[in-house]
C-alpha cells in the first residue's frame, strides 16, 4: 500500500475516533504528523482537515438521521406557524440555531489565523505553538473533570433552556482553538449547567453538525480550486475519499460507544488522556 494513503487512512480513523470523544480532532490532526515525522503537505493541509470532517459530519447525520428529519421538520413547522410554543422538537432545532451562530462567527474571524500556525504546508509546527496546545488540552480536560464532578446532572433535553443552548453554543465557539475539542467544550458546558451526561453528549453531536457542514462546503469550494489552480495535485486528491470514508466510519462507532458509555460511566478517562497527551507532546516538543 501506498505509505501516504496509509497515512490518510490513520489521520481518518483518528478524525472518526477523536471528534466526539472529548479529546480534540483538531489537535490529533497536528500532532500525529508531527510526531511521526509525516511531512506530505497534502496530509497537513487544511483541505485534507476539511474532507476528514466531511467524513465525520456524514457520521453523525447517518447516526441521527432521524432526528434530524424530525427537528427540520419542526423548525419549518415553526417558521410557518410563527410560534415555537413547547413543542421539544421546536425548541430544540432553534435550540441548535441559537448554539450554532456563535461558533460561525468565531469561524469566520479566526480561521485564518489558526491555520498560519498549524496549517501552512511545508512549514514545521513551532515547538511553542505545540508547548501552548499542549496547555490548552490539559486545561480543558480539568475544566471537564470539574463539570462533571461539581454538577448535578439531572436535566435532559426536554428540559433544556435558552441560556443552556447559548451557552453551550459559546462554548462551541472555543473549538476554532486546537486542543480544545468541539465535543470537549460543549460536553463540559453542558455538564457543568446540569445536563445529563447522554444529553449533554446528544446535544453535542446535533450542535456540531451544521458548523461542520458549513466548514465542509468552504472545504469543497477551496478543494475545487486549489485543483483548477494547481494548488492541489490530482494525484493527492485520491487522499480525500480515503479519509473521508475512514473517518465516517470511525465516527459512526465512536458516537455509538460513547453515548452508551456515558449512560453509565464518569468522564475521567476522557480526562486522563487529555492530561496524559498534553505531558507527551511537552516532552517531545522540549527534546526535538
Amino acid at each position: 500500500m501506498n505509505p501516504t494513503i496509509f497515512q490518510a487512512m490513520i489521520l481518518g480513523l483518528l478524525q472518526g475516533a477523536t471528534e466526539f470523544i472529548p479529546v480534540s480532532s483538531s489537535a490529533h490532526l497536528i500532532i500525529a504528523p508531527w510526531l511521526f515525522g509525516w511531512t506530505d503537505p497534502a496530509l497537513t493541509s487544511l483541505p485534507f482537515d476539511i474532507a476528514l470532517h466531511i467524513g465525520t459530519l456524514l457520521a453523525v447525520l447517518v447516526y441521527f438521521w432521524s432526528d434530524f428529519v424530525r427537528l427540520i421538520r419542526a423548525w419549518f413547522a415553526s417558521v410557518r406557524d410563527r410560534s415555537i410554543g413547547p413543542d421539544p422538537d421546536r425548541r430544540l432545532a432553534w435550540f441548535i440555531v441559537v448554539g450554532t451562530i456563535p461558533g460561525a462567527i468565531f469561524g469566520f474571524l479566526l480561521e485564518s489565523k489558526i491555520e498560519a500556525l498549524f496549517h501552512k504546508p511545508g512549514v514545521p509546527i513551532q515547538p511553542a505553538a505545540m508547548i501552548i496546545m499542549a496547555g490548552i488540552i490539559a486545561a480543558l480536560g480539568v475544566l471537564l473533570l470539574l463539570a462533571d464532578r461539581l454538577t448535578a446532572h439531572r436535566w435532559d433535553l426536554r428540559h433544556m433552556t435558552w441560556r443552556q443552548a447559548l451557552l453551550v453554543g459559546l462554548a462551541q465557539a472555543l473549538a476554532v482553538f486546537p486542543g480544545v475539542s468541539r465535543s470537549g467544550s460543549t460536553i463540559t458546558a453542558g455538564l457543568g449547567l446540569g445536563l445529563k451526561r447522554e444529553d449533554a453528549a446528544r446535544f453535542s453531536f446535533l450542535l456540531s453538525a451544521p458548523i461542520i457542514a458549513g466548514v465542509g462546503f468552504k472545504g469543497l469550494l477551496e478543494i475545487y480550486s486549489g485543483m483548477k489552480t494547481g494548488g492541489i495535485a490530482h494525484a493527492d486528491v485520491v487522499l480525500f475519499p480515503v479519509g473521508v470514508i475512514t473517518a465516517a466510519v470511525a465516527g459512526y462507532l465512536c458516537i455509538r460507544v460513547l453515548l452508551r458509555y456515558l449512560q453509565s460511566h464518569p468522564v475521567d478517562l476522557f480526562v486522563y488522556y487529555r492530561i496524559a497527551l498534553a505531558v507527551l507532546i511537552v516532552v517531545v516538543a522540549l527534546v526535538r
